[in-house]
């Protein structure tokens, strides 16, 4: 019974080796078949040497001698400056036009506002929570809307006050 089963496993194992000889035959009539082509490369005509005619102007390598003034503003001491020292929150990163107001809601007494930024995040912010590029802080939470006091530069070193207010009725981007 032993041989029988040994003998029968055998046989159908060695019809299971892979015949490759049809395989490699064809194999070899196709690349004997096949003849390679290679396009010849183009042909540059060479082309005729440039005069540089511009000898006698100056060099737009070379930085020019006189150099105009840069016009400056007087700088203002003691002027209103944002405090850069800060550690930044998480909505100081997306400008006004990236975020949307989509609602506001009251946790024991403490007014919050709902801001949805262009990248489907929504965060939640109170008063004086910071908000936009330029160092705003949310001044006043209303059901439908909300006051952020911006600082923005002026040019002379120094913070002018800007009063945005952000509504449910605006979208990002706008």
């Amino acid at each position: 019974m032993r041989y029988l089963l040994s003998l029968s496993i055998f046989v159908i194992i060695s019809g299971c080796a892979p015949e490759l000889n049809d395989l490699q035959a064809y194999t070899e009539s196709v690349k004997s078949r096949a003849q390679p082509s290679v396009e010849p490369y183009i042909r540059f005509e060479t082309q005729p040497p440039f005069v540089y005619s511009a000898g006698s102007l100056p060099s737009p390598f070379k930085q020019p001698k006189e150099m105009p003034e840069v016009v400056s503003q007087t700088r203002v001491e003691n002027c209103l400056q944002p405090d850069f020292q800060r550690p930044k929150q998480a909505l100081e990163s997306y400008g006004l036009d990236a975020l949307a107001l989509t609602g506001s809601f009251t946790v024991k007494g403490e007014k919050w506002a709902l801001i949805k930024s262009n990248d489907g995040a929504l965060h939640k912010v109170k008063k004086k929570s910071r908000i936009g590029l330029f160092h705003g802080s949310v001044s006043q939470i209303d059901a439908e809307s909300i006051t952020i006091e911006q600082l923005l530069p002026d040019g002379a070193g120094c913070w002018q006050r800007k009063t945005t207010i952000m509504t449910t009725a605006s979208q990002a981007g706008e």
